[in-house]
């Protein structure tokens, strides 16, 4: 399981990426297309298209790592819509919720506006 820490900085990357893109493409595109310094201590985060994998790159002392998962059956993602910018951040604790399969993109229950009891 993985396992970071609450309050390291998780990026987002909201633009589908081909999950055949290994450590190295990634951090290219961490490097060049996000404009990020992946030797900083946080994760970048990569989806496909469809939502049911999730890659992360970081660099961890001496080398970059890949953590890979896959949803299996109709199982997705919940990513952010009407994001604007290439990026959405978030904090090691929501990007657990995320794995696990909460939408941390709302914020608790729905408001309900009633007019009557009965």
């Amino acid at each position: 399981m993985m396992r970071p820490d609450a309050d390291v900085a998780v990026y987002i990357c909201v633009t589908p990426v081909d999950m055949r893109k290994q450590a190295a493409t990634l951090a290219l595109i961490v490097e060049q297309g996000l404009k990020r310094n992946v030797f900083e201590p946080a994760l970048y985060a990569f989806s496909n298209a469809k939502r049911d994998r999730i890659k992360i790159v970081y660099w961890q002392r001496n080398g970059l790592c890949l953590w890979n998962k896959r949803l299996e059956g109709r199982d997705r993602f919940l990513f952010p819509r009407d994001v604007e910018g290439e990026t959405v951040t978030i904090s090691g604790r929501e990007l657990e919720e995320l794995l696990a399969g909460f939408d941390v993109w709302r914020r608790g229950h729905q408001e309900l506006f009633l007019q009557r009891v009965g």
